[in-house]
């Protein structure tokens, strides 16, 4: 799983101009699926997420973390995190989940980062969306979880 994390003052998806999630200041986190991919690594990514200390202090030193501040995290489903680009010029997917695994696994994603943050919002799975947001910092971090950098 490839996760990458933006600490944003808002951010909003939509879809053919409808809103379908939005958030104040809180994570907007871009997930793609690889095909090793397990529930225990969705485990993995969300205590790392929701636990990563990216967000200022009273002393404006990034101490706190989401589940700190008590922030929002809108989670969106992007599969091109996976590209290889490494030989011609169109990137490979191969590595990526197929749909059908990767909707399965954003959806039990989902769930288990609603048990730790109070507002998750999402994108739609497979849809052609937009995102608005304001990064905040700017603040962009890249994550793989442990069975992604074993690969």
């Amino acid at each position: 799983m490839k996760t990458l994390l933006q600490r944003v003052s808002r951010a909003s998806v939509s879809i053919q101009g409808s809103v379908t999630g939005e958030i104040g200041p809180g994570l907007l986190a871009l997930v793609s699926f690889g095909r090793s991919d397990t529930e225990e690594d969705l485990e993995w990514m969300s205590r790392k997420i929701t636990g990563l200390r990216i967000f200022p202090d009273s002393n404006n030193s990034m101490n706190l973390s989401l589940s700190d501040t008590g922030g929002d995290i809108l989670i969106v489903s992007q599969f091109t995190l996976h590209a290889d680009s490494s030989k011609g010029r169109r990137p490979s997917f191969m590595n990526a989940a197929l749909p059908q695994n990767a909707e399965l696994l954003y959806n039990l994603f989902l769930e288990i980062v609603s048990h730790s943050v109070l507002k998750v919002r999402s994108g739609v799975f497979g849809a052609m969306m937009k995102i608005d947001l304001v990064n905040d910092g700017p603040v962009t971090i890249m994550i793989d979880s442990p069975s992604e950098r074993q690969s």
